[in-house]
């Protein structure tokens, strides 16, 4: 149990800054200031699943000890008997403990509790790409609607068969950046078109990206760096999209970053939704120059170890749709298209988590 000791002392001073934190939330002057308030309850609610997974550690050590206490003082076998099992599943449950409280204490993503901005392009295979592009912005729609996260689409440019070219979404939720960032990569689709008379599979791919929103960021976004372009928005939408100059874009001079943002029938409001994902794209580009140096050497070190050129495959024929970073299949394609795709997600988190505690040892 020595182990264990170690890792319970590693959380007993998160414990203290919960409690200190608590303290300060609750203080008048913290209160008056709601920023402050906010950063401090955000920062104490980060750390309540580490305090409690502690709590639970600390009183599974202390059962253990007295159960162990208990044995060795017992005569009667069959009583002795029950202890030893007693003691034997307080020690599985403390190991399962320590694992949870490894991973726990692992650096975290700033962003997993953040919103994100989520953007389907067609990719290789024209129309039929366009046509699988809305299948993908149908499914997440299923996915965000099963986690009761609210998706908003700020830009969508559709073709004249139903598909779309490119769209861009927000997904506000809890947790929606710390699931939906293993969504990102190439999507390959296997099927045979309707306007196929050969009956061939074609293989047709699109693309994700997946930003984190970010709610404050440290650099100012100036005026005189910035293109504003009003013009009228294209699709459905009725009389008035016709009438008025409604849609934004906005242009990013030193980065050359354009963003187009047309979904609200108010300019003002179109323009503020195009600047939020703007500032997430700018901070994308900031966080990725920051890491390039790191990911460079790294690369020198143990080669590219890049996603290959797909990341799932959806092969309607067999009915069967494989993620390649994890080698995990579903046989329903129906239901992953409506939405089920945490056997997926949820391999990838564990082989994230995998890879970060044997990283850490």
């Amino acid at each position: 149990m020595t182990n264990a000791n170690e890792i319970l002392q590693k959380t007993l001073k998160i414990r203290q800054k919960s409690d200190e934190l608590s303290n300060l939330i609750s203080s008048p002057s913290v209160i008056a200031d709601n920023k402050k308030w906010r950063a401090l309850a955000k920062e104490h609610a980060s750390l309540q699943e580490i305090v409690l997974a502690s709590q639970q550690l600390e009183k599974a050590l202390n059962d253990l000890a007295q159960c162990e206490k208990d044995r060795d003082a017992e005569r009667d076998h069959e009583l002795k008997h029950m202890f030893e099992e007693e003691c034997e599943n307080l020690q599985k449950t403390i190991e399962e403990l320590c694992e949870q409280i490894k991973f726990l204490l692992l650096p975290k993503d700033e962003n997993d509790d953040a919103n994100i901005i989520m953007e389907i392009r067609a990719a290789a295979g024209g129309e039929e790409s366009a046509l699988f592009a809305t299948e993908l912005l149908r499914m997440y729609t299923y996915y965000a609607e099963k986690h009761h996260w609210k998706i908003e689409i700020s830009d969508i440019n559709e073709t004249e068969l139903g598909g779309i070219k490119e769209v861009t979404f927000i997904v506000q939720g809890k947790g929606a950046y710390s699931r939906l960032k293993y969504e990102a990569g190439v999507h390959r689709v296997q099927r045979v078109p309707e306007t196929e008379s050969q009956g061939r599979i074609h293989t047709s791919t699109a693309t994700v990206a997946v930003l984190p929103e970010v709610e404050e960021v440290d650099f100012e976004i100036l005026d005189s760096d910035l293109r504003v372009d009003t013009y009228r928005a294209s699709g459905a939408g009725g009389q008035h999209i016709n009438k008025t100059d409604s849609a934004i874009r906005l242009t990013h001079i030193p980065t050359g970053i354009v963003v187009t943002c047309q979904d609200e029938r108010s300019q003002i409001k179109n323009r503020e939704k195009a600047m939020r994902i703007l500032q997430s794209k700018l901070y994308e580009l900031y966080q990725s120059q920051k890491e390039k140096e790191f990911k460079d050497s790294r690369r020198a070190q143990v080669g590219t170890g890049d996603r290959s050129e797909r990341v799932r495959t959806y092969n309607y024929p067999q009915g069967r749709v494989t993620d390649h970073r994890v080698n995990v299949s579903s046989y329903d394609l129906e239901g992953v298209l409506n939405g089920d795709i945490d056997i997926f997600i949820d391999a990838l988190i564990l082989q994230d988590r995998t890879q970060k505690l044997q990283e850490s040892e």
